[in-house]
């Protein structure tokens, strides 16, 4: 069976399962601290997310777990009404990302749950990941642009 179906099959299900429980947001808050950090791992689980995981032991499912996981960050994010965005920045910016949380919820009408990450080798500009679209305005993809340009150039010269 598809992997992608598998774990869309299995988010749903947790979702549902943690809908009718209440305990959605717990859940949704211990999943995102394990997949940002996989090796901080709590000493216990929150009991629906223990259920779940003793369920995908027993279906022989574990390979699928962080596939799963994502999915059901975003089913959860998206039955809430929220949006997922990235900002990639070079330096931290905390004026910057307070600047594009405020404008994307006006223009995209609801809640904005935005993820500041740091990485240097962009040099400058920022890169913005929204859903699945992204924006990249960062100087090392102008460089590489440039860079690209200035090869086709010297190609037909030669």
């Amino acid at each position: 069976m598809n992997a992608g179906i598998i774990s869309s099959r299995y988010a749903l299900a947790l979702l549902r399962y943690v809908d009718e429980t209440g305990n959605g947001q717990a859940v949704y808050d211990q999943i995102l601290q394990i997949l940002k950090d996989p090796d901080s791992m709590p000493r216990r689980l929150e009991p629906d997310l223990a259920r779940f995981v003793k369920l995908l032991v027993k279906n022989k499912r574990m390979e699928y777990v962080r596939q799963i996981f994502h999915r059901y960050m975003e089913m959860y994010n998206a039955s809430r009404g929220r949006r997922l965005v990235t900002l990639k920045t070079a330096v931290p910016a905390p004026d910057l990302c307070k600047q594009v949380k405020d404008m994307l919820q006006e223009r995209l009408g609801g809640e904005v749950v935005l993820n500041a990450e740091v990485d240097p080798a962009l040099i400058g500009g920022f890169i913005l990941i929204i859903d699945d679209k992204l924006l990249d305005a960062s100087v090392s993809r102008q460089l590489e642009e440039i860079r690209r340009q200035f090869m086709d150039k010297n190609k037909r010269i030669v």
